[in-house]
């Protein structure tokens, strides 16, 4: 995966109207304008923000796809979708993160 189509089309689904009425209206058909792989396409058509930020795609960028429920997201199914996430950050999962704080992370 590139990224790049992913996240020129949440930038585009932000600023051009006519494309966002064509995601909601026929997604399959808006996508070709990007330079998308059959797997982000896939991926985009599930609405699968997590596997997307997984592979590297900005989850500020996908969050744009919530403003119109473009995909089926809606800010909450992307919040549940985005905190099943796996981060190699965060071998423990996201209940090992605290404040962030350097005091809280003793062996680091």
């Amino acid at each position: 995966m590139s990224n790049y189509g992913i996240h020129k089309l949440c930038r585009s689904a932000l600023h051009d109207h006519e494309i966002r009425k064509a995601l909601k209206d026929d997604p399959q058909q808006a996508m070709q304008l990007f330079p998308l792989t059959q797997e982000e396409k896939d991926l985009l058509m599930a609405g699968d923000v997590a596997a997307l930020w997984e592979r590297g795609a900005s989850g500020f960028l996908l969050s744009y796809l919530t403003r119109w429920q473009l995909f089926g997201l809606s800010v909450d199914i992307y919040c549940e979708r985005m905190r099943k996430a796996k981060d190699w950050r965060y071998p423990a999962g996201w209940q090992g993160v605290t404040s962030g704080r350097a005091r809280d992370y003793p062996n680091v």
